[in-house]
């Protein structure tokens, strides 16, 4: 896994070729996108804003790890090496997403900030920038693969501003160091509020906060069996038959071994969310009040799409309506990896492969 790396690419893609296709983003949803154009033979360049291989993977806390074994979170191509001592950590996936990219040559440019994209109708143009240097490139098609991370959101609570202790969002969380001994509200009902408020509440005083009750998904459940489900419901919808419900029948909660044991212990358990803030800490509906000294926000991410906002195609709601992953408004912009709305699991590394391959099977009708 820990092979010889090529460095990145220091210099744009060529702005006087008329590429077949664009990629903007080169974490996982970039590269299984780069893997079946490359098979498809047509000319492509990923640009990637990130100084070094791994996507999102290289920002997360460093004890989070997959759901699932490492031959159930392989991109299309190449299994991810084995990882014999449980779930594969962030590093793992990194060297993995590195070697990939490596493997097949993937045309990724970076460090390239994608800062506008636009539309004339047959052509799209993609404003660049890349160490002070400005450049536009065409292309007959556009996949946006920029996911969520860098797209972090905390929610407005009456007397935030007012709060005198410290936020962080999960997006910024690097571990327990700074958290001992403190009394900390984990905010979010969803894996990461589960795996920070276990991981925390070994050191610190913690009140796991949620919207509504979570349900923990049988232990025996992890990424496999989730991805089954998503696929599952994905196929009942497209076909109008009855569905069990997808991965929402099954619970919210993967009861990875560190929030099992949390959980199994007595230390890990959900309360109702607080109404407001105050200087010290929180108020609750029926009055009572608790004083924090940290927050921590697992409120989720929002689509990292400002590079498109040239091309006005988001709806009164803010959302871009999508056939698959095709821009229904656009045609030849694609968007690949942002969860369910563009592909079932597709924002997860065995779920991309499908939409990725889906992807450029379009790509390809559209140029013949």
């Amino acid at each position: 896994m820990r092979g010889t790396h090529k460095p990145a690419i220091d210099r744009f893609p060529s702005p006087e070729k008329l590429y077949d296709c664009l990629v903007i983003g080169g974490g996982q949803a970039g590269l299984a996108c780069g893997y079946y154009l490359r098979k498809a033979h047509l000319t492509f360049a990923i640009l990637d804003d990130q100084n070094e291989p791994g996507g999102a993977w290289q920002h997360t806390w460093p004890s989070l790890t997959l759901f699932s074994p490492a031959g159930y979170s392989s991109l299309p191509g190449w299994m991810m090496p084995e990882y014999t001592q449980g779930f594969p950590p962030s590093e793992h996936v990194i060297a993995y997403l590195r070697a990939y990219e490596n493997r097949y040559q993937l045309p990724v440019h970076r460090p390239v900030a994608v800062t506008e994209v636009h539309h004339d109708g047959s052509v799209f143009t993609v404003k660049v920038t890349h160490g002070g240097n400005s450049e536009v490139l065409r292309a007959h098609n556009v996949i946006s693969a920029t996911g969520t991370w860098s797209q972090p959101h905390c929610p407005s609570y009456p007397g935030l501003a007012d709060f005198t202790g410290t936020h962080v969002h999960s997006a910024h969380y690097q571990g327990v160091d700074g958290f001992r001994d403190q009394r900390v509200a984990v905010v979010g009902g969803g894996n990461s509020g589960a795996q920070i408020a276990a991981e925390l509440s070994a050191v610190a005083s913690v009140r796991w906060l949620t919207m509504r009750t979570p349900k923990f998904l049988p232990d025996d459940v992890d990424g496999r069996v989730l991805f089954q489900v998503a696929t599952q419901h994905a196929r009942h919808l497209a076909a109008g038959t009855t569905s069990s419900g997808g991965i929402a029948s099954l619970g919210d909660i993967v009861a990875v071994p560190e929030v099992r044991e949390a959980r199994d212990s007595g230390r890990l358990f959900a309360e109702p969310m607080f109404t407001s803030l105050t200087p010290s800490g929180a108020q609750w509906a029926d009055g009572t009040t608790d004083t924090f000294d940290q927050i921590v926000w697992c409120t989720g991410f929002r689509p990292a799409l400002r590079h498109l906002q040239q091309l006005r195609i988001r709806d009164a709601a803010g959302r871009i309506g999508t056939n698959g992953t095709a821009c229904e408004a656009i045609d030849g912009l694609f968007l690949v990896g942002y969860g369910d709305w563009t592909g079932p699991a597709s924002a997860t590394l065995i779920g991309v492969g499908k939409t990725a391959r889906d992807t450029v099977y379009a790509i390809q009708s559209r140029m013949n």
